[in-house]
């Protein structure tokens, strides 16, 4: 749970980031790349807090089945 926690503290940042970034760029008319790297930003949280997740659960679910297969010997003997 600690990469989760860890996961979701950067991808908020780089999310709030982006948003902030994407905001100046839009809504001020000299900024046009400014926008451009707010919204990489922003699809960069995004992926980052996705693979995070997907590493989460793959960690969990290597426990499960490290736990099942021990079970499954202990019984078999």
């Amino acid at each position: 749970m600690k990469l989760l926690s860890t996961v979701k503290f950067v991808g908020g940042t780089l999310l709030t980031v982006g948003i902030i970034l994407f905001s100046i760029g839009y809504y001020e008319s000299g900024y046009n790349t400014l926008a451009a790297i707010g919204l990489g930003t922003v699809m960069g949280a995004v992926f980052i807090f996705l693979m995070g997740v997907f590493f989460v659960l793959t960690e969990e679910m290597h426990k499960k089945s490290n736990h099942h297969k021990k079970i499954a010997t202990t019984i078999k003997k």
